[in-house]
């Protein structure tokens, strides 16, 4: 597939204007309209590879498993640095009869650019990957190191993605900020941006019974009504209060089933399936020591499995804040809010190195949905934005 050119792209009779306008757009376009759902790559990481490295960027190129990565760097350890990270995987579309337009068509109808990925996060790619281009062009001698960072790997297990690729880079490479160009706005471009993600813990509890048969319950022990205590206990225990940026930590269950699917037996074992999302008010070691608690509070005979998705970030950095609110507001005439609300990204592989992390994106309400869709006008904006904040933070004084 070739790269984008500035042809002009015909939106209901009219061409966008400016040749940053189409370039954006073009090059969303031609993302989308590659296949790869995760974790296949399937080129998109050589086609942008090539435009970073036409204007002098670093190209490392790593592949882990099945999965693809990419880094690209330019400039020197010497003033402060900014790292981009995104993913090129996009997830299956469902049934692709019911889109309007074919979800690897990247159609243009109206003032939305549809298709698979287009706002999670194809066009965000776009937008960041042409906002380096431009800033290196008119800077070829900046200080500071400007890098992107993608995998192929987001929207499947995140094994083999930026989990690997972060320790790998951090022997030789250290950076100040790091922007994830995931979906973060709500109703409009610019409305929410995450400072933060909890945490996320899942925990399988088994509740061991007594199998019997259903006629002689005096002779078993039925793990289910056992269990009634606790399930309302979880259901109503405070774990934290959360903080200012981050919402309390909450328990959900997902799943709950019993060890057989007979409607004569009473089963041995119920077993609860259950996520944490936490703030950084808990930590993996308080959630089970109060879930410990809560257990033996109910007299219950139990075994747990625990397994950790990701650890809670939360940036504080006021000099990031201000760069993102400056950007958003010049551009999108949008004051901010800052918060650590929905689920996990990527970024809580980049924050334990000691990089202040945020995200932000494009509106997210159609993300992995059908006939997902993405504003033209946004993408256009944010690449507008992603250039304001590189020139922001870069041209900071060292010590800042």
């Amino acid at each position: 597939m070739g790269l984008p050119t500035n042809k002009a792209i015909n939106n209901g009779g009219q061409a966008h204007p400016t040749t940053m306008t189409l370039s954006v757009i073009n090059l969303s376009q031609t993302l989308i309209r590659i296949d790869s759902i995760t974790p296949n790559d399937k080129g998109c990481q050589k086609l942008l590879a090539q435009l970073l490295a036409d204007v002098g960027f670093n190209i490392e190129h790593e592949k882990f498993g099945d999965v693809d990565n990419l880094f690209a760097w330019h400039g020197e350890q010497l003033g402060k640095s900014l790292l981009f990270v995104g993913h090129t995987d996009v997830v299956p579309t469902g049934d692709e009869k019911l889109w309007k337009h074919p979800p690897f068509s990247a159609t243009i109808d109206g003032d939305y650019l549809f298709g698979r990925g287009s706002a999670d996060m194809k066009s965000a790619v776009a937008a960041f990957t042409l906002a380096m281009i431009d800033y290196v062009k008119s800077n070829p001698n900046h200080k500071g190191k400007l890098a992107l960072m993608l995998t192929s790997d987001e929207e499947g297990v995140a094994q083999d993605g930026i989990k690997k690729m972060m320790p790998h880079i951090a022997q030789t490479h250290h950076f100040d900020y790091c922007l994830v160009g995931e979906p973060s706005s709500s109703k409009a471009l610019g409305d929410t941006v995450r400072i933060g993600r909890r945490g996320s813990l899942h925990v399988t509890i088994t509740i061991h019974g007594k199998q019997g048969h259903v006629a002689y319950p005096e002779k078993a022990k039925n793990p289910v009504f056992l269990s009634a205590d606790l399930i309302n206990d979880l259901s109503q225990f405070k774990w934290d209060n959360g903080n200012e940026d981050f919402p309390p930590t909450s328990f959900q269950i997902s799943s709950v089933k019993t060890s057989t699917n007979t409607s004569n037996i009473i089963p041995a074992e119920m077993i609860i399936q259950g996520n944490f999302r936490y703030s950084p008010e808990s930590s993996q070691q308080s959630i089970q020591t109060q879930l410990g608690t809560i257990l033996k509070q109910n007299n219950l005979n139990y075994s747990l499995n625990w397994e950790l998705s990701g650890l809670p970030f939360h940036s504080k950095s006021q000099v990031l804040k201000q760069a993102l609110n400056d950007s958003i507001m010049r551009t999108a005439q949008q004051k901010p809010q800052f918060n650590a609300a929905g689920g996990t990204s990527d970024g809580r592989f980049v924050a334990p190195f000691g990089v202040e992390v945020v995200e932000l994106g494009v509106i997210n309400d159609s993300i992995h949905q059908v006939d997902e869709k993405v504003l033209v006008e946004d993408v256009v904006k944010l690449e507008t934005i992603y250039r304001d904040i590189i020139e922001n933070l870069l041209k900071r004084p060292l010590h800042n």
